[in-house]
């Protein structure tokens, strides 16, 4: 069921509407959204894994101090690295924290590099059916032995699909999708998106496309600068905490290599590039499966563009409603 209100102003019905912002890492999702925002006089609901954690700063690329002040955002440093956080988590407080935004606005922007936590807001998330836990205690021993090689192979045998998707460098990913391929001998992508829920507001999905060396070169020069702002410093004042799940992220686990003597500086940088390049590659993957999105490059990115596709696809929905 749709919300709907009456509009005054225009005499129109307008259906409660999220516009959520995908693309590749460094692409341009968050000057977008600021835009789409003023224009739209709404707030932002961040959908990024790492920006929710008040104590990962630069290595997250949270918005500007000054980003943040002239729109309101909603879920950006507002966890602890010591708090126990995951997408079911964020789905149920951020329907909640949707639904009363939507007391006031008609339309909410969201944004982030994070797919599975926006796919828990416009769809639910997927439900798995339980499995030995003998068998993940064995993947984990497998993990800790360094094996993860073994484990991503065989992933690719009993899985391909969920293999070409998921971070394969994710131990906690990797073993997530092995448990259920091993615990049920299904693949684990049979179980994906077959819990697809009813929410009470309209989605339009506006994607940012690019030529992958703009991609690359736009995130070999947000690394440069994050090492300029100081991320060094930050990863080591996280340093008691590297073991931490939300630490064994691109751009902390390399510098803890540094700091650990297993990387020189300027290798750990070149591996955050690299690292950062394959997490692009991996976001690209997983977006194509939004075939309702309307994409605009982002190499020649006019905001005038996308709110005018936004306007007319809000009169659009009007005029069937009408």
């Amino acid at each position: 069921m749709h919300n709907f209100v009456l509009n005054a102003e225009k005499n129109l019905v307008t259906k409660k509407t999220i516009v959520n912002i995908i693309g590749a890492t460094g692409i341009g999702k968050t000057s977008l959204s600021l835009e789409l925002a003023k224009h739209f006089n709404t707030e932002i609901i961040s959908s990024d894994s790492r920006q929710l954690y008040k104590e990962m700063s630069i290595g997250t690329a949270v918005p500007s101090k000054a980003e943040l002040s002239s729109i309101k955002h909603h879920f950006i440093q507002h966890k602890s690295i010591q708090n126990t956080y995951n997408a079911g988590m964020f789905e149920l407080e951020a329907l909640d924290k949707i639904n009363k935004i939507f007391l006031k606005k008609d339309l909410i922007v969201m944004v982030g590099g994070s797919g599975l936590y926006s796919d828990a807001v416009l769809y639910g998330l997927d439900h798995f059916p339980k499995v030995d836990s003998e068998i993940r205690k064995k993947l984990n021993h497998e993990i800790e032995s360094g094996h993860i090689k073994v484990l991503q192979e065989q992933l690719h045998d009993l899985d391909p699909i969920s293999y070409n998707n998921i971070d394969l460098h994710n131990p906690q990913r990797l073993i997530r999708a092995l448990e259920i391929c091993i615990g049920t001998g299904k693949p684990y992508a049979s179980f994906k998106e077959n819990s697809i829920q009813k929410r009470a507001f309209d989605f339009i999905t506006v994607g940012l496309n690019a030529e992958r060396d703009y991609i690359y070169q736009r995130i070999n020069n947000r690394v440069d600068n994050m090492i300029e702002e100081g991320l060094l410093k930050e990863v080591s004042s996280l340093y008691a905490f590297k073991d931490f799940a939300a630490l064994k992220t691109v751009g902390y686990k390399e510098i803890f290599n540094f700091l650990d003597g297993e990387y020189p500086l300027d290798f750990a940088v070149t591996e955050i590039k690299k690292n950062t390049r394959r997490f692009a590659k991996r976001q690209i993957t997983w977006n194509k499966k939004y075939d309702t999105a309307k994409w605009f490059n982002a190499q020649a990115l006019r905001a005038n563009e996308v709110i005018a596709f936004i306007e007319n696809n809000l009169k659009r929905t009007n005029d069937e409603q009408i």
